[in-house]
């Protein structure tokens, strides 16, 4: 106990420089979770929580028979499913990619235009895509036209907005993504490399034995919180392209919940469908964990 103590004591500059972050998760994110209560209530913001009808698990009965319900998790769960599949390793492969260059200022410059767009807002993507897409003038469209001879409806045909979605997301998050795994590289012996070298072995041999054995507990960890949000595709970016044309696969969890609870007013409905999301979120990463760590990976924890 005393060795302890005086371990806390030695290092107490390090647990004072933690005390705003961990001020900030409990006044906004463990403290919010009080509200929760009102999934199980008919809220009234005139009774509050303590006078609103207590009603179970009502509206979670009424959103699961709910027509919506199938939609929603289709629609969910394609994008994220995309965004899993083809977003997912962009920033691994341009890591390695980006690895290979062995001249410092060319990468640096190349790692700084790849990870610019994360810091643009998703307005303004939205608006390039917009000016890029639209049928009347966009120029995209309009190479589209002279190419196949036929004017597509980019912004507007269901068949594309997924695509659109994902391209969005490798467009603006794949530079940022990427600096994760660059520093994990920066840990690799270079020795390594000149070894293999000597014994013959070409870039893709070096690659594929050295450089992603030695990033692939990173990858593992980065994979098992993307499994956790994939019920999360991100409100402002599906709201920002969905229209009245697209919606039938452009309505998800997010959007949902901000339909029937800011618009509509229904408050308890709502925190019954973002709860749900919450659970099932939680449920996959833990179950990805606990997969990963049967198979000898390194988990989360």
């Amino acid at each position: 106990m005393a060795d302890k103590l005086a371990y806390l004591k030695r290092h107490k500059w390090m647990y004072f420089l933690m005390l705003p972050g961990i001020i900030y998760f409990i006044i906004f994110k463990y403290v919010p979770m009080g509200g929760l209560i009102i999934a199980f209530q008919n809220y009234s913001p005139y009774l509050g929580i303590a006078g609103s009808e207590w009603v179970g698990f009502e509206h979670f009965e009424n959103f699961f028979m709910n027509p919506d319900f199938k939609m929603l998790l289709v629609n969910t769960f394609s994008i994220s499913l995309m965004n899993l599949l083809f977003f997912f390793p962009a920033p691994i492969i341009l890591a390695l990619l980006l690895n290979e260059v062995k001249n410092k200022l060319l990468k640096r410059s190349i790692q700084t235009m790849i990870y610019i767009p994360h810091f643009i807002s998703m307005v303004i993507v939205a608006s390039i895509t917009f000016t890029l897409l639209n049928a009347e003038n966009g120029v995209i469209t309009q190479l589209s036209t002279m190419i196949t001879g036929e004017n597509p409806e980019f912004l507007s045909d269901p068949k594309y907005f997924r695509w659109i979605i994902v391209l969005q997301n490798i467009w603006k998050e794949t530079g940022w993504g990427m600096i994760i795994f660059l520093a994990a590289l920066s840990g690799v012996d270079t020795q390594l490399y000149e070894a293999a070298e000597m014994d013959g072995a070409g870039k893709l041999r070096q690659m594929w034995h050295i450089t992603l054995p030695a990033i692939k507990s990173t990858i593992i960890i980065m994979l098992i919180l993307k499994v956790g949000t994939l019920l999360n595709t991100g409100f402002e970016q599906i709201f920002l392209m969905k229209n009245s044309l697209n919606a039938s696969v452009a309505e998800v969890f997010d959007t949902y919940v901000y339909t029937l609870g800011i618009t509509q007013g229904a408050f308890s409905y709502s925190t019954a469908v973002g709860m749900f999301k919450s659970v099932v979120a939680t449920i996959m990463v833990l179950a990805t964990n606990w997969i990963c760590k049967k198979c000898g990976e390194t988990g989360l924890y």
